[in-house]
């Protein structure tokens, strides 16, 4: 099929045939980079935590009289928990990983440094890692011996007494290789404002509380304090995956019976904190595969309403060519050929605008390089829409028989 007489026709339809390859290049414009957009939230949604999520359930209570000993409420609700039948483990901590609300801690290596080095997910609770799961892969947990209550490391840091406060602490694998890369982080120094502390072991992983950041987001830290039985805190229970419902409604029962004046404000199974915690970047996906499909739709219309229109117009010039001894599959080809050129123009325009739209993405939302593999999956789509759009007014200027067409004026 030459080209020539077709470019000698769109020449004459020079507004309509610059509109449709506008609204081509728009389309693989966006669709590239809504679609590289989906591909970075399921990825984000994909994201491990580095415990076991299948076997935790979290309860939180809120007091409505001040407790005159938070820290042994919190002990005597621990030992309440280890009775119930079905819990495998217990513990009390300031934040759940993907759980939003979060502790964290600037960490320097140098006291002298005027920045620190990184910031990191703080994690307080006796028996923490073990609870939830945590892999530990260098080194040891944190012992009982070394927890201090958190109103005496207050105490500590107001007057000045470094012995009182926390000396040891665990990090995870992706925290150790960021501040010593190659090394091994055990028996190092960190530091927590002026407080130093040792790494004594390291983690597989432990996501952070607020992980929207994948390049931080394993940046987390186990240290030796706990913390006392308030609103703000969450106790974590491990047991079997198919028992949870069963153990949470008997936990729930266990902690209100110890106290009925307590209410509990949370209870839930970990994969309802993590479903929460990536909810919006489900809607947003969901809102991106709307777009696609919609824009996909509106391009393949507007190729087949035009293509029609262009049949309806070449009525006469198409019969001519079959009279002349063009068969039908000769006409196929034209129109099928005609939106070929139209969808590459589009296509190569298109591409141009999804590198501009990438770069503005990068530079003020900092998303990555848009992948080049994405270009060709696009075209390769939009050939195709392209040509099943144009099908149907293709199939339909084939069928015109040649007397008919002739005689129409």
């Amino acid at each position: 099929m030459e080209l020539r007489p077709i470019l000698s026709t769109l020449r004459r339809h020079k507004i309509t045939a610059t509109l449709l390859i506008l609204e081509i290049a728009l389309t693989c414009a966006i669709v590239c980079n809504a679609v590289f957009l989906i591909g970075q939230r399921l990825q984000h949604m994909d994201m491990t935590t580095g415990i076991d999520e299948h076997a935790l359930l979290q309860i939180q209570l809120a007091e409505i009289a001040p407790t005159p000993d938070i820290y042994a409420r919190a002990r005597e609700d621990l030992a309440v928990l280890r009775q119930v039948p079905g819990v495998q483990a217990a513990a009390l901590t300031n934040q759940l990983p993907l759980g939003g609300s979060s502790s964290n801690s600037s960490i320097k290596l140098d006291l002298a440094q005027r920045q620190p080095n990184l910031s990191a997910g703080t994690y307080f609770g006796q028996d923490l890692p073990q609870t939830m799961g945590a892999r530990l892969i260098a080194g040891r947990y944190l012992q009982a011996d070394e927890f201090v209550d958190a109103g005496i490391v207050l105490k500590a840091l107001a007057t000045g007494d470094t012995k009182q406060l926390p000396a040891v602490t665990v990090i995870t694998q992706a925290m150790g290789e960021r501040l010593w890369p190659g090394q091994n982080p055990l028996g190092k120094t960190l530091y927590i404002g002026p407080v130093g502390v040792r790494v004594v072991g390291v983690l597989a992983d432990l996501a952070r509380a607020n992980a929207h950041d994948d390049a931080t987001a394993h940046y987390s830290m186990v240290l030796p304090l706990f913390m006392g039985a308030s609103q703000d805190q969450s106790y974590i229970i491990r047991t079997r995956p198919q028992d949870r419902q069963a153990v949470l409604k008997a936990a729930v029962a266990a902690l209100k019976q110890a106290d009925p004046q307590r209410v509990v404000t949370v209870q839930r199974t970990y994969d309802q904190v993590r479903r929460k915690f990536f909810e919006n970047d489900r809607a947003m996906a969901g809102i991106l595969v709307g777009v696609i499909i919609a824009l996909l739709i509106i391009t393949a219309l507007g190729i087949t309403g035009l293509a029609s229109f262009w049949v309806a117009q070449r009525r006469r010039m198409i019969g001519i060519r079959r009279a002349l001894g063009a068969t039908r599959r000769n006409v196929l080809r034209y129109f099928q050929a005609e939106n070929f050129v139209l969808a590459t123009l589009g296509i190569a325009l298109g591409m141009v605008l999804a590198y501009a739209i990438n770069l503005f993405l990068m530079l003020h939302y900092e998303l990555p390089r848009l992948p080049a593999i994405y270009f060709p999956v696009g075209a390769v789509a939009l050939w195709l829409i392209g040509q099943l759009a144009v099908l149907g007014p293709a199939l339909r200027a084939a069928a015109v028989p040649p007397v008919v067409a002739t005689r129409s004026v």
